[in-house]
């Protein structure tokens, strides 16, 4: 097969995907995400091939202003107006690479002029395939406490676990004031591997890497459980639905 025909069948590939649109929130994660379908799209539709992509960004300081209120509805209008920017080109579904805010998800979903898919929904699906058992959770404090995971594991009937207070205190910590910013820091990276340690001493089983920046700083040789990292398993799961709905949608 010549480079030319390679690239031709791409294109017709690319034509039968459907178009995602990325709602972020913090830029590392996202970028992940991002990176992730364009990386794998190639696998499943041919040579650089990979679905249109609209990503739509509100800076995080907006996000963070209503979250440090307890304002989830304050987060969901901003969740549904960049929902509503890329239905505009054309997005036909939305996903957002941020665990923390899908506690405001119930609303965006009833208001949201796309559908959407649940990060960690898409996550307790893969546990549940993986025969999982109980899950320890680590993201930002407002994630690990609050009902965003408790309520998806539960629907599969799989346990939550979080870290000690402290622990949660510290992993806030190096979210917010490292993370996010893109540095990585070997003593946080040690950090966490311990505080997963701790998790597995507690019975867990897996682990799942709940801020969307976490699998930048840990992977798998870091991780004494199995890890189960939400950014790429949405991005995943957005692929396949790109790929999958469309393909079913073009006549024989």
């Amino acid at each position: 097969m010549t480079e030319q025909t390679k690239y031709a069948g791409s294109a017709g590939h690319a034509q039968h995907s459907e178009h995602i649109g990325i709602v972020a929130c913090s830029a590392e994660g996202a970028a992940l995400c991002y990176r992730t379908i364009c990386a794998e799209g190639p696998a499943i539709m041919g040579a650089h091939a990979h679905p249109e992509i609209t990503m739509h960004t509100y800076p995080l300081s907006k996000y963070m202003e209503h979250i440090y209120r307890d304002d989830w509805q304050g987060v969901a209008e901003l969740m549904v107006s960049s929902a509503e920017r890329v239905a505009k080109t054309g997005a036909t579904f939305a996903i957002c690479p941020d665990n923390t805010i899908h506690q405001a998800f119930d609303y965006v979903e009833e208001h949201s002029v796309i559908p959407w898919l649940h990060i960690a929904r898409e996550v307790a699906t893969v546990a549940t395939q993986n025969r999982y058992i109980k899950i320890g959770v680590l993201g930002t404090k407002y994630l690990m406490e609050g009902p965003v995971y408790l309520n998806a594991l539960e629907r599969r009937a799989i346990k939550r676990e979080i870290p000690t207070e402290e622990q949660r205190q510290r992993i806030n910590q190096v979210i917010f004031d490292e993370l996010v910013y893109g540095k990585f820091e070997d003593a946080s990276r040690k950090y966490f591997s311990a505080v997963i340690a701790s998790l597995k001493e507690k019975g867990c089983d897996a682990v799942v890497l709940g801020c969307t920046e976490i699998p930048l700083l840990i992977a798998q040789e870091d991780s004494v459980l199995p890890i189960l990292d939400s950014t790429r398993i949405l991005a995943r799961a957005a692929l396949a639905r790109a790929t999958t709905v469309a393909a079913n949608a073009v006549p024989n």
